[in-house]
């Protein structure tokens, strides 16, 4: 597993982000959005991380049920009355455990990364001006969380948003993943990670490019079958990486 040695930030206060007003779905069709024109010019930019196993895998049924759902009802009526099944999690089942990383180039040359992986959390008032806020393990509804001071917009030259599986069984087609960015002022901007790749390690999300001084978001969901290391061949970024661990202890 990749990791890269980089600053440490402390602890640092987070506003939470606007959440009104409709949201910014980027797709393949409509792949890019600029912060600035969208009014995040400001404030903490809230990167968000959260997931939850395809419901197909608990057992459930699919909605409406299906033609085979329908017959069954047919011959028994009151199943339609019946509340769907949802199975506990098992050993059987796949755990997953998605984190939340991005890459890093500021103005001035500086790369690098921020991941829990090495524990390699950034700082938010100094260079990089990136924070992950801790480790979701278990997928909770609050997910993973990453800062962006947009205070300091200017000194970023480019960044890589990506997810990656640290060390348990490639499942991405198990699970239906979703990063959304929060800005201060101005609309959520959505990305799904819908697209099926069972074998994948790691997906690159999205890009973030000051491009004269203009933040524009675009969509990459562009997953790999290696790691952080493959990710930097792809996009260039020309760091050298070594093998990591995260600590067995929580956050």
């Amino acid at each position: 597993m990749a990791f890269l040695d980089g600053l440490r930030g402390g602890a640092a206060a987070f506003d939470s982000g606007n959440t009104s007003g409709s949201a910014i779905e980027l797709t393949k069709r409509h792949p890019t959005v600029s912060l600035s024109k969208e009014g995040a010019v400001s404030g903490n930019l809230r990167v968000n991380l959260s997931w939850r196993m395809r419901t197909s895998d608990f057992g459930e049924r699919r909605p409406g049920g299906g033609l085979r759902g329908l017959r069954s009802g047919w011959r028994n009526p009151l199943k339609f009355f019946q509340p769907d099944v949802v199975q506990a999690h098992t050993q059987s089942m796949v755990n997953v455990d998605l984190d939340l990383g991005c890459l890093y180039e500021l103005k001035d040359g500086t790369k690098g990364v921020v991941q829990p992986l090495g524990g390699f959390l950034g700082d938010l008032n100094e260079p990089p001006y990136l924070k992950l806020s801790g480790d979701d393990r278990f997928g909770a509804p609050s997910g993973e969380t990453m800062y962006l001071n947009l205070d300091q917009k200017d000194e970023f030259k480019r960044l890589l948003v990506f997810v990656y599986i640290y060390d348990q069984t490639p499942a991405f087609d198990r699970t239906q993943a979703q990063v959304t960015l929060y800005p201060s002022s101005g609309r959520q901007i959505v990305i799904d990670l819908d697209e099926r790749a069972p074998e994948a390690r790691s997906c690159a999300v999205l890009r973030i490019e000051n491009v004269k001084g203009e933040l524009i978001v675009h969509r990459e969901v562009r997953f790999v079958y290696g790691f952080q290391a493959e990710l930097d061949r792809l996009y260039g970024w020309g760091l050298q990486w070594g093998r990591g661990f995260k600590s067995k202890a929580g956050r």
